[in-house]
Order: structure tokens, then C-alpha cells, then sequence
């Protein structure tokens, strides 16, 4: 969540081109190639302009005038739609120009089924037909709520509010043959996921439980990783690094982090790699790597970890035994038990356990012997939705076995000597509402700051793992620390106790290579600066840590780009409440950003010349650009090829320039190739005063490079041409 404009996982994006490219590629993996059926339908979200900071995201009003809409925040759903096939759609909990989102004739009418032709279906987000009439105050009642939307083309209530359409119907708000319309739409959603035809009939009912967590998914989960990340800092050719190192320092709250990996509305991967352990798993033996997390997120203080299968174990097996049983009070024989590897920071979110009923009750133990890496005081931390009870080595440690509908959270301090096996378990119950459990401890009489300086010190490099997780960006959550505000984010910098380690670790001489996790932008200035190396992973998946060493040690060359303008500060950009575009976003932000839109390095260099288009053309054609582009370094890599347009004359406003092509390639040292794109005329059409796509006769400046125009950087070169078009406007929709 980019603050003041980003979306985390729920984006417009700060491209409407690439957004769109994105969504298309998304929508047609989901739901599949065959005529028939549906593999599974994708629901693009949230529609439209959403959602206003998160605190205000039930009563937000987004103001913005027409051109605005359709230039930035209709054209990624409008793909999706007309060229994805996306057969379901998501109504935003937020306002538009007055107009509930979910109850909006203008979004849902007039300009995603008429303009658009969308046939499909339109699902509320949760609670979203309650905030029309509870937050909004458009209508007085619930009746009156769920009558307006489904009329509006809300076909389905993500919560129980549509069941007021009974009264609805009642007091004649609503009509039966009204609600059938929707009623109609949903049962053609599910005959075209052949959900009342024989199995045999559907191709996507063939696929075997064994096609999932196939070590093929994994392999592209790697790829996915490894071309995503981006090279933002490279001086003197500090990376990659070399392979006879002695000693690595691994220091940073993310480095060993299962939460980083995975982001919002994550699965839960049987295995996973973090960069610590992809670090450790790359290098030789005779290269020690040693670990230090040094400080927490946010907070300051001791360092809190997960406990992990490393430090229990059951009859010398990491892990602990884990016994489940149908009811709520531990009683009689559990119906399964496995040693439970301890995978996941909430342990029992996607525990796979066949047979488990949470809406009936569950309860589960824990049981095994813990070991702990130092003598001190351990400081015990359970969080969980409904009863908890930790114990060990006899002692109650941490309680409270009741019901409470909002998760708790204990703690409690222990002294534990190294060496010593003592006795551990933690039983839990459920009775209802959401699965939670975690545990984490703190050692209480380490400083670890002063650990990670003295690690620093007798390493040859420091490989630095920072930045932001999920737990700290996402929707309406309550974070209670600076810089954060109810998911979204109110400044770009790393996190003080994150920033003060950097710099200790840094002031020891040693080169520290500078690692960043992120789903969205960060503004990492001292680091630019002052560090010889940065990379980017976002949150990469389950095969993170292997990606990340991969790039490290060279054995990928990075190409990914940013699909975000990471700015120096929040200072450099309007209010969050105002969604109008000029300030914001590489296409009207006029500053100079800390790393731009498109941006990232290679440990290759690449040229580009040759650049051909047509000297003019006529309003209504086509345009055909080449390039060619050769890789002149001496490493192979991929290049992304990134076009951009600009119209030199428009007679209304128009973006400072606008990406309108990607091409992916690689090159071998001293390869070269030609790369192709074909221009349509609305992608350098501009939206008149009536809001229609027109080709206005002017100069177009057609730009090519491995980044947008601007950017310095010894490994790029950008071409640009100018086209003329002639003739009379030419009314593209």
C-alpha cells in the first residue's frame, strides 16, 4: 500500500496499461481455455476507485471527474472484461462520486454492462451492501439497501443483507422477476463451472489432487521469484558476490521470515524457503553463514521469533506431535495425529488435517521436547481465537482457556538453559469463528543490536533483509506503531529500529548488500547513499530465499522492473483523501522519484538503436514500431523492452507519457535482436471534453528503452522517434 495511492494486492496499479496486461493474464489462467467450462471463474476488484484511506474506507466519497476515471481507473477492469472474459466482477465498499459502488447505475449499468457488454455476475465486497445504508446513509434501511443493489446489478451479498429482500419484496421495493435477473446470471455462472454435469463431462474435474505441490508448481513459483526481483543499486559491480567468501552475516527481521514470503491472502506452501535458508543452502562449505535478526519490525525491544521445528522435537524428529481431536475439551482418542512441522506462523491456517470441522468444535495438543540455543530468560507469547494453555517443563506458562471471539494475547518468562531437553506442549480449542494460534518467544537478556554489530564485524560481507511484511500493510488492520495507519502506510521509510541497525552494521566498514520486502513501495534513502547494493523481492512466494540466492551469487541475472515509482517521501505527493491524478504516478508526477516507474539494473549492459516508425500516418491507423536491441555486456540476461507514448499537441489534459508496450527477452553476450510492437490507435488516443477515446491529428513522440525516459543509468539506452498524425480526428469509442 503505497501511501496516498497504492492498493496492496487489491490495485489499480500505477500503470493502467500494465495493470491491465496483468489482470488479462490473471483472469484467462483462472478460469481457463476450454468453450465449454470454466476452470474456476476470476472476480476482479474492487470496482471502482477504491477505497479512500482504509480508516475511511466504509464512507469514502472518491470525487474525481470523468477523464480521470477512464483514463486511470476503468481501462485494467475494462481489459479484463473485453479481453480477459472475466465472468465476475467485485463492487468496491467505497463511493463514487456519490454513488455506492455496489449500488452504482453508472459502474454497474451503464458502463460495465452496456459499454462493455460484461455478462456475467457481480459479487458485493463484505458487508458492502450494509455500509449503503449503515456508513453511506444513501437509504434508511436494509430493505431498501439490498433492493437498490440488486437492481443496480449486485447480483450476490457477501453477507446476510440480502436476506432482507423477502421484506423487499414485501413493500414492494423490489420485484421477483427483478431479483431472477441475478438469479439467472449465478446458476449460469455455476452450470459453466459444470457444476450439475457428470464429472466425466468436465475437463477441469479430471485434474488429480496430485497435480497440486507438484515439484513442477514449485519450479515456477522459483521462475515467478526469480524474474520478478529488481536489481535497484549495483556500484562497482558489488554483486554478484564471490564464492570464495569466509564468513556471510545474515542480519535483518525479515531474513528468516515465513510471513514475508507469502503477503495478503496467501495459501499455505508444504514447504518453503527463506532468504536466510536460501543463502545457507547456496553457498559451499567452506563459507559459514551466521544469522542475527537484530531488531523487530517496528518495535523496539527483544526480538520476538517464531518457534520453529529447529528448537523441538519428538523422539529426536524435528517438529512436535500434534493430536487433533473432534471436540473441544481434548477428549478421548484424537481422530489424527502427525508431527507437525511448525510451517506457519498461525499454526493450524491451511493444516491440511483430514476430517477437521472447525464450525463443530476442535481442540488440539501439541506435545514434545524444547532446546533452547542460549541459557536466559524466554519470554513465552500465545496469541489465539478461543482457549490456549502452554506448558513447559512442567511449569503453566502462559493461559487462558475460554472463549473469547477476538483472539488474546499472553505472555509470560521462563529461564531455560542451553543443552537442556525439557518438556513442551500447547493445547488449543476452538469453538467458533476463525482459526488462530501462534507462538513466539523472546530472549529476554540478549541485545541483540550489539550481536548483530560484533556478526557484522568478523563477516567478509553483510547481506542486510528489511523493509515491511503483510503484517503491517493490508486491509483495515490495527497497527499501532509510526508510520502506520489502519493498513495503509503514512511515510515510505524503513522502520527507525530497521534504519539504526542498517546504519550500526554498515559503520563497521564491512560492504552490506542491502535486501528489500515489500509489497508495495519503500524509500530507502540512506541506503541509496551510502550502501554499494539493493534488491528489491517484494514478497516472493514459497521459493523466495532460493531466487534471491540465485541472484546473489549470480546464478540469475536479474530483470525485473518496478511496476511503481518509489518516491523519496511521502512529502512528494498530495493528500491520500485526493484521488485526482496530477502529482502521483510516473504518468503525471513531474519530481525527481528515488528509483522511477520501469526502472531496474542487470549485471549485463544492453543497447538499443535502430528505432523504426512510420515518419506519419493517418488518425485511425496503426502503428508499427522495431528496435533492435543487443545485449553489449558479457553476462546473458533478460532485457524488458518498454515503450512509451507521448502526445506532443493534445487539446485536453494528457498524461506526461504513457507505457503502451512490453516485450520480455533474452540475449546471449553480444546477441541481438529485433523486437516488434504493434501500436492500436486508442492506445495513443486521448479522452475528449464529451469522454470519448479520439486520434487528434499532432505530433506523438514514440519512446523505446529498458526504462522510461529520463532515467540515468550506464546500462541503458533510450531511443525515441516522433510520428506525425494527419487527417480529421478519428472517434475511437
Amino acid at each position: 500500500r503505497d501511501p496516498r495511492w497504492g492498493r496492496g494486492q487489491e490495485t489499480y496499479g500505477e500503470d493502467p496499461y500494465l495493470t491491465g496486461r496483468m489482470g488479462v493474464a490473471f483472469v484467462k489462467g483462472l478460469q481457463g481455455d476450454d468453450p465449454k467450462y470454466f476452470k474456476t471463474i476470476a472476480t476482479p476488484k474492487h470496482y471502482a476507485v477504491h477505497s479512500g484511506p482504509e480508516s475511511e474506507r466504509h464512507t469514502f466519497d472518491a470525487v474525481i471527474d470523468q477523464r480521470e476515471l477512464y483514463d486511470t481507473y476503468l481501462p485494467a477492469f475494462e481489459a479484463c472484461v473485453k479481453e480477459g472474459g472475466a465472468f465476475s466482477i467485485m463492487c468496491a465498499y467505497n463511493r463514487y462520486v456519490g454513488e455506492a459502488c455496489c449500488s452504482s447505475p453508472t459502474l454497474l449499468h451503464k458502463i460495465l454492462r452496456e459499454k462493455w457488454n460484461f455478462k456475467g455476475y457481480i459479487v458485493s465486497d463484505c458487508g458492502a451492501i450494509d455500509d449503503i445504508f449503515m456508513r453511506h446513509k444513501l437509504v434508511p434501511t436494509a430493505a431498501e439497501a439490498s433492493a437498490l443493489s440488486v437492481k443496480a446489478g449486485t447480483d450476490i451479498s457477501c453477507g446476510r443483507t440480502y436476506e432482507a429482500l423477502v421484506e423487499a419484496v414485501n413493500k414492494g421495493l423490489i420485484s421477483e422477476q427483478e431479483i431472477d435477473v441475478s438469479v439467472k446470471r449465478l446458476f449460469t455462472a455455476r452450470m459453466k463451472l459444470g457444476m450439475f454435469d457428470p464429472p466425466e463431462r468436465v475437463p477441469y474435474a479430471q485434474i488429480p489432487i496430485s497435480e497440486n505441490d507438484t515439484a513442477k508448481n514449485r519450479a515456477i513459483s522459483l521462475k515467478a521469484a526469480q524474474e520478478s526481483i529488481v536489481l535497484l543499486k549495483n556500484t562497482n559491480n558489488s554483486l554478484p558476490l564471490k564464492r570464495d567468501l569466509k564468513k556471510i552475516a545474515v542480519i535483518g527481521p525479515t531474513a528468516d521470515s515465513y510471513a514475508m514470503l507469502l503477503g495478503n491472502y496467501n495459501g499455505t506452501p508444504s514447504k518453503y524457503v527463506t532468504p536466510l535458508q536460501g543463502i545457507r543452502n547456496k553457498v559451499s562449505d567452506a563459507t559459514e553463514v551466521v544469522y542475527e535478526a537484530g531488531c523487530n519490525l517496528v518495535k523496539e525491544g527483544a526480538v520476538s521469533h517464531e518457534l520453529t521445528a529447529e528448537m523441538v522435537s519428538v523422539d529426536g524428529q524435528p517438529g512436535l506431535k500434534a493430536d487433533y481431536f473432534n471436540n473441544r475439551n481434548l477428549e478421548g482418542k484424537p481422530f489424527y495425529t502427525r508431527i507437525d512441522a511448525l510451517g506457519n506462523t498461525n499454526w493450524i491456517w491451511g493444516a491440511r488435517v483430514p476430517g477437521l470441522n472447525w464450525r463443530e468444535g476442535v481442540s488440539i495438543r501439541w506435545n514434545g521436547s524444547l532446546s533452547v540455543p542460549v541459557t536466559g530468560d524466554y519470554n513465552f507469547i500465545v496469541r489465539g481465537n478461543d482457549g490456549y494453555r502452554l506448558v513447559v517443563n512442567g511449569q503453566v506458562v502462559v493461559e487462558d482457556w475460554t472463549d473469547h471471539e477476538n483472539p488474546t494475547t499472553n505472555s509470560h518468562a521462563i529461564s531455560l538453559k542451553k543443552g537442556e531437553s525439557c518438556p513442551f506442549k500447547l493445547e488449543y480449542f476452538l469453538s467458533s469463528g476463525w482459526p488462530e494460534i501462534s507462538l513466539q518467544w523472546e530472549l529476554q537478556s540478549v541485545d541483540p543490536v550489539k550481536n548483530a554489530i560484533e556478526l557484522a564485524r568478523q563477516s567478509d560481507v553483510i547481506i542486510f533483509v528489511g523493509g515491511i511484511t503483510a503484517e503491517l500493510e493490508g486491509e483495515e488492520m490495527p497497527v499501532p506503531y509510526e508510520g502506520f495507519k489502519g493498513g495503509d502506510r503514512t511515510s515510505l521509510n524503513l522502520p527507525k529500529a530497521q534504519e539504526d541497525l542498517m546504519k550500526a552494521v554498515a559503520a563497521t566498514g564491512k560492504p552490506v548488500v542491502l535486501v528489500l520486502t515489500s509489497g508495495s513501495a519503500l524509500a530507502p534513502n540512506w541506503a541509496a547513499e551510502n550502501l554499494p547494493a539493493i534488491v528489491q523481492i517484494w514478497y516472493p512466494g514459497q521459493e523466495g530465499g532460493t531466487a534471491l540466492a540465485d541472484v546473489l551469487f549470480g546464478d540469475y541475472n536479474p530483470a525485473g522492473r518496478l511496476p511503481v515509482t518509489f518516491y523519496k517521501s511521502v512529502e512528494q505527493l498530495p493528500p491520500f483523501e485526493d484521488y485526482h491524478l496530477p502529482g502521483r504516478t510516473y504518468r503525471y508526477f513531474d519530481g525527481q522519484p528515488l528509483f522511477p516507474f520501469g526502472y531496474g539494473l542487470s549485471y549485463t549492459t544492453f543497447t538499443y538503436s535502430n528505432l523504426q516508425t512510420p515518419k506519419k500516418i493517418k488518425a485511425g491507423d496503426d502503428i508499427d514500431v522495431t528496435v533492435d536491441v543487443i545485449n553489449s555486456g558479457k553476462t546473458a540476461g533478460d532485457e524488458v523492452v518498454q515503450l512509451y507514448v507521448k502526445d506532443m499537441e493534445a487539446s485536453v489534459p494528457v498524461p506526461i507519457q504513457s507505457l503502451q508496450g512490453i516485450k520480455r527477452i533474452h540475449l546471449q553476450p553480444g546477441e541481438k535482436q529485433k523486437v516488434v510492437f504493434k501500436l492500436e490507435p486508442r492506445q495513443f488516443a486521448v479522452i475528449d471534453n464529451e469522454i470519448r477515446y479520439v486520434v487528434e491529428p499532432g505530433i506523438v513522440e514514440i519512446t523505446v528503452g529498458g526504462a522510461p525516459p529520463g532515467t540515468i543509468s550506464a546500462t541503458i539506452h533510450v531511443v525515441a522517434n516522433k510520428v506525425r498524425i494527419e487527417g480529421e480526428p478519428c472517434i475511437i469509442e
